[in-house]
Parts: structure tokens; sequence; C-alpha cells
């Protein structure tokens, strides 16, 4: 009914709309000519299905007979039958019954009367078609609970919304170019159009392309002309409405079609889901079930070989079976369990029967066959813990037992071999009452262990009598280790038997060893100590020190008697030794166990000393002869030295005293300064010759001279020191000169100048820190203010002295700042106003004028570089003396 409602109104509003705009003079007489072509080709397109049609809407209609027809298609109802006479009276009965099936629809007809049909009247035809298009092809259109229109209008901007250039807001405007058609059927059948061949600017070709491809592929007519679209400022809206409508009930079945598929799509895709939650659910269930089959004879065991290591086997691989293979199997259950929850639940919101497992597979089912697993791993679990607690006491004493067995067999390993070995033969005295020593240390152990022993055999008892599972490896053992112990105490007492006659017989040489280590340690340490001095590297830098050490070897010479009687003696002891180790034919009696020194090694090392004397004598001869000579190098340097070293620093002192400016007129200091570059290089030789003098100094490795302050090097650095002072100094007064030339300045205030620089150049350096330059200004007579804009002054007067920043202010930056102030300065405007009277006043002067006035290489200098004049007034060769001008002072780019 709200449909219906609909339409009536809209229709009626449709209707009061135009009459407003036909009475403001605003109804455009081109709408009703689409409308009449457009609804004329509506009518068409469903009057041919019955087999015929009309060619003027508003005649053909008029007799009602082809209106009925239309309402018969249309509608698929049989209305009442028509009157078939031609009087006026027969037309308006058929029409009448053609309006009543009308209104029967709910559609409320306002002002549209059976006579205005019958009489042709064409706005009433059109209206009348307008509300039968509107209740029979637009009323049904619905898209998210929205009017037919708005509908309509949504159907149109989703269809289109992801081609370009296409933007549907309306039913007029939107149209207009015919993308939008084209998108409607590329959207649907893409076969049908390029759309990508389309362009916005060729509508009559858009609009050309979408009418035809529908007439040919779609069955709908052309209800629209597109030069009427193209050429109306703004195309009908009912008859676009119209021919869209064709196309939304065009495309309505494939949309059904495709809504229908989707739906037995998702039927079946939730059909299947539950199927294989099904099959799922009756997998999980079988080979879980089968899992507990398989696991609860094994749970249910208690079969084991008596062992501690067999049980704990079964307890080890019980906690594998809880830690790796059940865990998998809870996370089965719980999702077997979640898998039928959920598949019932899925059942019931698809309205499918709820799902019945196989007989013995219900969730029940499970849980109670889950329930007897866990009861049997509980009572599997407490019997392993039960049977280790017994093995382990058993295994417990078992291990007692082979414990104490070990350590003892560990403790009596070797001990056989020991006690069997003549090993005390091949001893000296000392290694002989070691031996004897550690002997009666090990009588001592053996005695401490015989209580282990009597402690391994009850232990082996106590396992006999609880008849332990290997009682036979036990005994055995047990009876080794009893017999071994016997062996041990009688092969200890022969052994102790052995060393006391051994020890009797090396005592007798022992004495005779003890008095040559005595000997022949300090003789020996004497010997090494003086080859060491014979052959040690000596250095020396002076004739006493080479005295010292031939006095030293003297000395040394004087003490060889004596050394040589005490080698007799030590030898005559080793002679003894080796008579009574050949009487007694004792194996090893000439090794000395008190020292490594040998009667040899001493025989060898005095031969070498008593060759070595002779060899350190011309050593040291040969040094002090060496020695010698260096003495004569060192004083030949200092006498050259101690002149040529105080004449540097007396040239020195009078080239700073001529720079400081203090001394006659600067051409009296010039020339007295290269009087002095005269005199030093003229002094050259003797540096030289002290350099020849140096070069064999150093080639006889002389370090140090007691003669003389002065080393090579400082002369070198005083004597380029010297050249350097007396070359800048003759620089600062030719530039000094230069400055007083040029500038016109007094010999008074260059002395005034350089008085006042010296006093605050308290260091003789040549330069001044700011402040120091402050305070020279200050007392130059410079008004320095103390407040800010004093030292924004002064810090335009430092940027000016010390452009680099270096943080220091020379003499000649001090120089030129005074000249600047004491002077006038020429100024490029000086030097216009001079090449302005050469000119004669013209403001260019000619190459002619300037070789006439200048000497020649400065006439050449300016014509080369003046540039041509190009002001008003000028002649061929004219040249800009302006330019050049404002050049010379850094004042142009030339």
């Amino acid at each position: 009914m709200m449909e219906n409602g609909y339409s009536m109104e809209y229709g009626d509003q449709y209707m009061e709309q135009e009459e407003e705009w036909e009475r403001e003079g605003l109804l455009d007489p081109a709408w009703e000519k689409q409308q009449k072509k457009t609804f004329t080709a509506w009518c068409n397109s469903h009057l041919r299905k019955a087999g015929t049609a009309i060619d003027n809407i508003e005649d053909d209609f008029r007799n009602g007979l082809k209106l009925m027809l239309l309402l018969e298609v249309i509608s698929g109802e049989t209305l009442p039958k028509p009157d078939r006479g031609k009087m006026r009276f027969h037309k308006i009965a058929n029409v009448n019954k053609a309006l009543d099936f009308i209104a029967s629809k709910g559609v409320k007809l306002v002002s549209i009367g059976a006579e205005e049909i019958v009489d042709g009247n064409l706005k009433m035809t059109l209206g009348m078609i307008w509300t039968i298009i509107l209740r029979f092809a637009i009323q049904d259109i619905s898209v998210e609970e929205m009017t037919a229109k708005e509908g309509l209008l949504l159907w149109c901007q989703r269809k289109t919304a992801p081609y370009k250039n296409v933007n549907v807001q309306n039913f007029h405007l939107s149209f207009k170019d015919g993308l939008a058609f084209c998108a409607l059927i590329h959207r649907h059948r893409p076969d049908l159009i390029d759309y990508g061949r389309l362009s916005k600017d060729n509508p009559l070709e858009n609009l050309n392309t979408a009418f035809d491809v529908a007439e040919k592929y779609l069955d709908i007519p052309r209800m629209l002309d597109p030069e009427d679209l193209i050429n109306t400022p703004k195309p009908d809206e009912r008859a676009i409405m119209t021919y869209v409508s064709c196309y939304y009930h065009a495309f309505q079945g494939a949309q059904q079609a495709e809504t229908a598929a989707n739906r037995i799509c998702k039927v079946l895709k939730v059909n299947q889901e539950n199927e294989r939650l099904m099959e799922e659910y009756e997998r999980l269930a079988s080979d879980l079930l089968e899992w507990i089959r398989r696991t609860m004879p094994w749970l249910n065991s208690r079969q084991t070989d008596n062992s501690l290591a067999g049980v704990q086997k079964k307890l080890e691989e019980y906690r594998t079976y809880r830690r790796k293979h059940k865990p998998p199997r809870v996370e089965q259950k719980a999702k077997l369990e979640t898998n039928f929850n959920t598949l019932q639940t899925k059942l019931r919101l698809s309205n499918r029967p709820a799902y019945m497992p196989t007989e013995g597979k219900m969730v029940s089912d499970i849980s109670n066959c889950w329930k007897g697993l866990e009861l049997a791993e509980k009572a599997f679990e407490e019997w392993l813990l039960a049977e280790t607690m017994r093995l382990e006491r058993l295994e417990h004493l078992a291990q007692k037992f082979k414990h104490k067995a070990d350590t003892h067999e560990e403790w009596t390993r070797g001990k056989e071999e020991m006690l069997q070995s003549q090993d005390f033969r091949q001893c000296k005295l000392n290694e002989l009452k070691a031996l004897k020593k550690k002997h009666e240390a090990f009588e001592s152990d053996l005695a401490a262990h015989q209580d282990r022993v009597e402690q391994i055999a009850a232990i082996a008892q106590e396992l006999n009598t609880l008849e332990y599972h290997d009682c036979a490896s036990v005994n055995s053992r047990c009876q080794r280790i009893c017999d071994q112990w016997d062996r041990l105490g009688a092969l200890t007492q022969r052994r102790r038997q052995a060393l006391d006659d051994a020890e009797r017989i090396l005592e007798k040489i022992d004495i005779l060893h003890l008095e040559f280590a005595k000997r022949a340690a300090p003789f020996n340490n004497w010997l090494d100590g003086t080859r060491e001095d014979l052959v040690d590297m000596f250095i020396v830098h002076t004739m006493e020190e080479i005295q010292g050490l031939m006095q030293a070897h003297d000395q040394f010479k004087a003490t060889l008697g004596e050394a040589d009687k005490e080698y007799n003696v030590i030898v005559g002891l080793v002679r003894e030794v080796e008579s009574i180790v050949n009487q007694n034919q004792i194996p090893g009696g000439l090794e000395n166990p008190y020292t490594s020194v040998s009667a040899h090694d001493l025989t060898r090392k005095w031969s070498e000393v008593r060759t070595l004397v002779p060899q350190r004598d011309q050593t040291l001869a040969n040094e002090l002869r060496k020695q010698q000579n260096n003495e004569m190098l060192r004083r030949q340097f200092a006498e050259k030295a101690n002149s040529v070293g105080p004449w540097i620093e007396r040239q020195m002192d009078s080239v700073t005293a001529i720079g400081m400016g203090l001394q006659g007129s600067l051409e009296d200091q010039l020339h007295r300064l290269k009087e002095y570059e005269q005199a030093v290089y003229a002094y050259k030789p003797h540096i030289e010759e002290l350099e020849k003098i140096h070069q064999a100094v150093q080639e006889s490795m002389i370090f140090e001279n007691r003669y003389t302050q002065y080393t090579m090097e400082t002369l070198r650095v005083g004597w380029e020191q010297l050249l350097t002072s007396i070359n800048r100094n003759i620089n600062e007064v030719e530039n000094q000169i230069l400055t007083r030339d040029s500038k016109g300045i007094t010999q008074e205030q260059l002395t005034e100048f350089r008085s006042s620089f010296n006093h605050f150049d308290k260091n003789r350096s040549g330069r001044l820190a700011p402040e120091e330059f402050k305070s020279c200004l200050v007392s130059l007579g410079y008004s320095i203010g103390r407040d800010r804009q004093g030292d924004m002054d002064f810090q335009r007067i430092l940027a000016v002295v010390d452009p680099n920043s270096t943080g220091f202010v020379h003499f000649d930056a001090f120089l030129d700042f005074m000249t600047r102030e004491s002077t006038d300065t020429d100024t490029a405007e000086q030097v216009i106003d001079s090449f302005r009277i050469l000119a004669s006043d013209k403001p260019f002067i000619l190459p002619d004028e300037l070789r006439r006035e200048l000497p020649p290489d400065q006439a050449e200098y300016c014509i080369q570089r003046m540039p041509p004049y190009k002001g008003p007034n000028g002649i061929p060769g004219a040249l800009d003396y302006m330019s050049f001008s404002t050049a010379l002072y850094g004042e142009s780019d030339l």
C-alpha cells in the first residue's frame, strides 16, 4: 500500500509541478517533445507483444482500445470487454474502463478524465502514460528501502561508481553526455561496449552507441533522441527515468539469478562445513578412543626385572608419556568437545537437526574412557614410586659395596708392582732415604685400610642375605679383594729388608759428594761472573771512565793465583769419589745429588777465563786511544763554537735594537741593517767550518761536550734567526719609508708611533694584543669611549688592523692605520676630477689625450684597462675614465 500510495502522490505532485511551470512560463517545450517520443516508444515496447503499435500517442489512445490492450500486457490481467462502437460515448466508456483499472491498482488520478483523452489532449495523455509508467515500471524498483525514484538513482550511482567521468546525481544533466548509459551497459555486459575508447567530449557518439547497443542486444527500443538531449539545456527527467527503468528491468533478471546462485552457494557452504565438522568429529573420536585402548594395557602392567634401572626406565617412559604423548591427546579431547558444540550450534542456527555421533562415540562415552585412563595413570604412577623406593634401598646398599670396593681397588692399583720393584738399586742416598720414608708411610696406610676390607666383606654378606639380583658378581669381587690383601702384607715385609741393606752402602760415599758440592758451587759462580765481566760490552764517553775500567782489570788479574789453588783442591775431591765408586761397583755413584756442577764444567770454564784475560787487555787499550781522539774533537768544536755563538748573539741584539726604531732616521736604520747583512754573509765561512767539525763529532758518536754550552743545532737556529731578523727589519724599514713618503708623515710622527708601539710591546714580539693595542691608541690621543658605543668603534678599528682575526696587531698594520688617521688619502672622486681636467670636462677621454698628458707607460696602462665609453655624445675610441677610477679603489666590478 505504501508503494501504491507513493505512486499516486508522486504522479499528482508531478502534474501539479508541471502546471506551475506552465503558468510561470518555465516549461520547456522540448520536454513535451521528448516525453512524447519516449512514452510512445515505451508503449510500443509492450504493445508489440500483442502484435500492434501506436504512431501518434494523442490520437491512437482516443478510442481506448489500445490503452486497454497496453494495460493487459503490462499487468498480465484481463480487463472488461471493450465497447466496439465508434461513437464518442463508446470511446469514453473504453477509456473509463482503463482509468478504473489504473485506479484499482491504488493509483489516484487527479485532473485526468476520459473526455480529455478522447479529445486528444496531449498533456493529459502524457500525464496518464507517465502515471502508468510510474505504477508498472518504476514503482517496483526498491533499493535499501528507498522510494522508487531514489532507489533507481542509487542503483545507477552504484553501478556507475567505478567509471571515470561518470557522476550520476539526477535524471537530466547526469545522462546528457551518454557516458552514464554506456557505463550501465558495460557494467552488466562488458562484451557489448569498449568503454575505454569513449570520451566525454563526444556525447553524440556516446548516446548513439548506448541506444544502438540497447536496441540490438538488450531489446530496449530507442526512446530518446540524442540530438534533443544534447541541444536541450536540461533534458526531461520523466523521459530519462522511463528509459533508465528499462535498463533496470533488462538487467534485473541477471541480478536475480546472481542472488539465487549466492543463496544456494551459501546454503551448500554451510552444509559442507557441517559435514566436515561431523567427519572431523568422527575421525578425532575414533583416533582418541583407539589411543586410549592401546594405552590401557601398558598402564595396567606391573612387570619389572627387579632392578632399579628397569623401574627408573619405566618411570621415565611414564614421564615422557605425560610430557609428550598425553598433552596432544588432551588438546585433541578439548578440540573434539569444541567441534561438537560448534557443530550443534551451527546446525541449530541453520535449522538443521542435531548431530548424533555413531554408537560409542558420544561425548559422554569419550569422557568415561578418559576417566578410566586417568584412574589407570594414577595407579600406575603410585606403583612405580613404591617400587622405586624399595629398589633404591637395595640399590643403595649395592652402591655402597661398589663405592668401597672401587675405593679399595683404586688404592691398591699398582701397589703390588710397586712393592716388587727394584727401583732403589739405582737411587742415590737421599733418594733411598726418601723411598724408605715413603715405604714407612705405606705401611701405616696399609694398616689403616684393614678396616675397609672388613666392611666390604660385611656388606657382601648382607647382600647375599637379602638376595640381591647380582650376588654372584658381588661375591667374586669380594674374594679377589681378600686374596689381594694377603699378598700385599707379605710383599711389604720383603721390601722393608731390601731398603735397609741398600742404605748402609750409599752412606759411605755421601760425605765426599757433600764436600765437593760445598767447594764447587762458589767457585763455579766466580767463574761465571768472571767470564761475563771479561766479555761484557762497555760504552764510555770520557777518559776518566776508560781509565777506571783499566784499573779495575789490573786488580782482577792479581787474584788469579788464589783461584788456581782452589781449582786443584776441587778436582782432587772428584778423583777420590771416582776411586770409591769403582771399588764398590755402585750404579750411579758418580752422580752428585747436592750439585749439578761437574768437574768437566769447572775445567772448561777455568780454561776460558785464562784465555779471555789477554783479550780484555787489548780491548781496553783500543778504547783508550779512541777516547783520546774524541777529547781532541770536543776541544776543537768548543773553541770554534765559543767564538761563533757570542758573535751571533751580539749581531742579533744590534739588529733588534735597530728594529725598535729608536736609532736615527729610517734611512740610517736601513743603511746600518744592510751593513749588518753584508757582515753576516761575510761571516758564513766560520759556520761552514764549524759544520765540518760537527760532522766529525757525530761520526765519532760524541753526544756531550763539557767545554762549551753551544750545540750545532742552537747555532744553526741562531744563524737562521739572525738572517730572518735582518731581512724582516729591512723590509719593515723600507715599508715605513714608502709609507712616510707616500702619505707625507714626518719622521717625528713615525718615531712617536714606534715609541708608543714599543712601549706596549712588553715581550718585544713585534705585535700587540687587542687590549695593548687599545691602550696604545689612547696614549696617542685617540678617543675611545668606555661605553657600548666605544666598544663598537674599537671593534670596527680592530677589524681593519686584524682582518683575519688572528688576535694580534702587527706594527705594519698599526702604522698603516695611524698613517691613514694622520694624513689625507686619495679618493676615487679626486682621481675622477683629475681625469676630467685632462679631458677638458668631457665625460670621456681619448687615447691621444692620455698619451699627451701622461708618461708613455702609464698612458698605455690606462688605455689597455679603461672600458669603452657607452654614454651619450660619445665618439669612436672614447674611454670611460669614471668606471676605471672607481675600479682602482674597489668600488666597481671592472
